[in-house]
């Protein structure tokens, strides 16, 4: 567990050390050759008990082998010549993974790259428990990388059921990742501050078949709605002519009607209209 250590102040060790050297000066000067070695010897032994804290940074400070505490505050300090001190910083840091090959929910590869904002938060943890805790950052995230992508599927092209889909999660997914990779870097006292997927692809070798699926998936749809449309259209044609009067249609006339009109709504191409003006004989031309 983390403990904070009080140093002393390094200005006031520092005007001492200035002392000795005068001293020392003076020691050597009056001739005084022992006791000068003396206050060498204490000169340098005083000097490696210096320590600089920067902002946002840390010292862990070890007694041979004993855990001492942790110094946080920012400044000059001064503390026990054989503590081993060992800098942490505090600060916040990136790391934006390469995209990886893993398997979704129902077994298709796929790329996934991520971002992760995190910081120290247990110095005693992160010096500790885990040897590199940086290195350790990098290979627990892989880890909650591989088993976020088995928990859902890249879409729901072949699972229809799923409600939430790496594609389409959008948020529940990145709070997914953030808290698996929060209980796993929990050992090393690293805090995730944030963690969202920022790439995210079928992987190569299947990539051009998911994209035409995609594709012939897109046009069904498309179809459909055409289609769907087509049939408001002519019923909605069939309606009017019936209620305005405006031409009395058998079921034959009424069905060829309906292929027509299917045939220019949902074709591909542009229609090309066929005006018809039927066999009209020259007594009903001049009635």
């Amino acid at each position: 567990m983390e403990k904070l250590y009080s140093a002393v102040s390094g200005y006031l060790v520092a005007g001492l050390e200035l002392l000795l050297a005068l001293l020392v000066v003076f020691g050597l000067i009056r001739g005084m050759v022992l006791p000068g070695a003396l206050l060498i010897v204490l000169f340098f032994f005083i000097l490696p008990g210096f320590v600089i804290v920067n902002p946002n940074e840390s010292a862990v400070l070890v007694l041979f082998g004993n855990y001492k505490g942790t110094i946080r505050a920012n400044g000059f300090f001064w503390t026990n010549p054989f503590f081993v001190k060992k800098k942490i910083s505090l600060r916040a840091r990136n790391l934006d993974s390469e995209p990886i090959k893993v398997n979704d929910k129902i077994g298709n590869p796929v790329m996934i790259g991520v971002v992760l904002v995190w910081r120290v938060q247990e110095t005693f943890k992160a010096a500790f428990d885990v040897n590199d805790y940086s290195h350790f950052v990098d290979i627990q995230t892989e880890a909650a990388i591989r088993k976020l992508a088995g928990l859902y599927p890249y879409d729901n092209f072949e699972d229809e059921e799923a409600e939430i889909t790496l594609r389409s999660g959008g948020e529940e997914v990145n709070e997914e990742l953030e808290r698996e990779v929060a209980e796993r870097l929990k050992i090393a006292g690293v805090e995730v501050m944030e963690a969202r997927i920022n790439y995210l692809a079928y992987a190569q070798e299947i990539a051009q078949a998911m994209l035409k699926r995609q594709q012939a998936t897109a046009i069904v749809a498309a179809r459909f709605k055409i289609v769907e449309g087509a049939v408001s259209m002519v019923e909605m044609a069939l309606d009017e002519l019936r209620k305005k009067e405006i031409v009395d249609l058998d079921e034959d006339k009424k069905a060829t009607m309906v292929s027509n009109l299917m045939v220019v709504l949902c074709g591909d191409k542009e229609a090309t209209p066929v005006v018809n003006t039927g066999n009209i004989s020259m007594k009903e031309q001049i009635r």
